[in-house]
């Protein structure tokens, strides 16, 4: 895992306040796909990230995602299609398929 991200979850932690987040970690991927298997990516309830799951279409895609899990408060995994003709008309160009998995954390649990 990044460096970065690391650090700005054990800022979170230590903040105190609460704040949400999720952590965007790459599953598996087949075919041609930005990043592999383990790519993290850090999103706080703002948006800001933290890292990349690659970019494009498919990391936005992922993000919306992601905020609908915060808001629900659950984990999940998302696949993202990049393979098919929608995709490709939505700038997908890569061509293959990867899975994401959404860990939730609701706020810090510091006291």
């Amino acid at each position: 895992m990044d460096k970065l991200i690391l650090q700005r979850i054990c800022e979170l932690e230590q903040m105190g306040e609460g704040i949400p987040f999720a952590l965007l970690t790459i599953l598996s991927t087949k075919g041609s796909t930005p990043r592999k298997a383990g790519a993290t990516m850090l999103m706080e309830r703002t948006g800001r990230t933290f890292g990349t799951i690659g970019g494009g279409c498919g990391e936005a895609e992922v993000k919306q995602r992601a905020l609908m899990a915060m808001d629900e408060q659950t984990c999940c995994i998302h696949r993202v299609n990049m393979v098919n003709d929608v995709a490709a008309e939505e700038g997908m160009v890569c061509g293959g398929i990867m899975e994401v998995f959404i860990q939730v954390f609701p706020g810090s649990s510091c006291p």
